[in-house]
């Protein structure tokens, strides 16, 4: 038995909360899993996790103690590794990056692929996710965030902000009106999210608002909501980032922007435990000023009168 090979199933396992999520995250079949899972127990003669009828588990108290162990030994042995391989002495190497998946796919890939290009001996493992990744334990080396970070030992570094804005296409606005207060919106038709609140809020002399349109149509993604505002169908709610060609091209107008609230942060988040990789400084180094650019652009239209 490779006991190192099975220390990574085990944690694979752990992170992903069950036997089969643990194989679909290794890409291995689940009998291989559970069987390397099963002779590692037999190997320490301990039960390590409980196992349930919906293939759930959750770790014993050796297990515990077991998973606690073996994350510090394979972190200490990628440690080794790297700097054998010489990823301190110059940028090489996989680079793992997690990113939101509309802003990631429209502002970090582009600058990722450019840093691909530029270094040659490093390898991009780009994850574009809606969720917050836990680095050490997925093995990530870099994180873009939106909005506040949580406390944490993670290093950030700010690239840059975003908006929520309220806005609508002439046409609608033509037709219905331009709102001047949150309150005025119950007159008006919104175009809402599915599974989300139907109350917008808005800040109002400091103090959080509630308002809520008509709903006259749902979707479930941003790019179809911008494409019913075009067209229209009524007032939309979408983060600056997302629609700032309609934006600047008059498309959409935006409108109730002094009650949007304050602008959320943009963070590169990463770990540091010893010394920092070349491949990652690299990569924030190459990042940060093309990300900060890539914010500034978004639009600031004027409200209409």
């Amino acid at each position: 038995m490779d006991r190192l090979d099975a220390m990574r199933v085990l944690l694979a396992v752990v992170d992903a909360g069950s036997l089969s999520a643990g194989s679909r995250k290794l890409n291995a079949p689940l009998p291989s899993v559970s069987r390397k899972v099963a002779d590692l127990e037999r190997y320490l003669g301990a039960n390590l996790i409980i196992r349930t009828s919906r293939n759930l588990q959750q770790l014993t108290d050796a297990g515990r103690d077991y998973v606690d162990a073996a994350r510090k030994i394979i972190a200490d042995l990628d440690e080794v590794e790297r700097r054998a391989s010489g990823e301190y002495q110059r940028p090489r190497g996989l680079l793992t990056i997690t990113m939101p998946i509309e802003f990631g796919h429209r502002y970090v890939l582009p600058i990722a692929l450019d840093f691909m290009n530029e270094h040659p001996e490093v390898t991009l493992n780009l994850l574009s996710l809606d969720r917050s990744v836990h680095l050490a334990n997925e093995q990530v080396d870099v994180a873009i965030r939106l909005g506040e970070l949580a406390d944490s030992t993670l290093y950030a570094v700010k690239a840059g902000e975003f908006r929520l804005l309220t806005c609508a296409s002439p046409a609608y606005l033509e037709r219905h009106g331009v709102p001047h207060h949150p309150t005025e919106l119950t007159k008006h038709d919104g175009i809402m999210f599915h599974n989300r609140s139907f109350f917008w809020s808005f800040e109002v002399d400091g103090k959080s608002v509630e308002a809520m349109p008509r709903s006259r149509i749902e979707v479930n993604t941003a790019a179809s909501c911008v494409t019913a505002a075009r067209n229209g169908a009524g007032i939309a709610r979408l983060f600056d980032y997302q629609v700032p060609e309609e934006v600047s091209s008059g498309a959409l107008v935006q409108i109730l922007r002094e009650y949007g609230g304050r602008p959320k942060p943009i963070h590169i988040v990463y770990s540091r435990q010893g010394l920092l990789a070349l491949k990652v400084r690299a990569f924030i180094d190459w990042t940060l000023p093309r990300l900060r650019a890539a914010c500034s652009k978004y639009c600031d239209a004027p409200s209409p009168e």
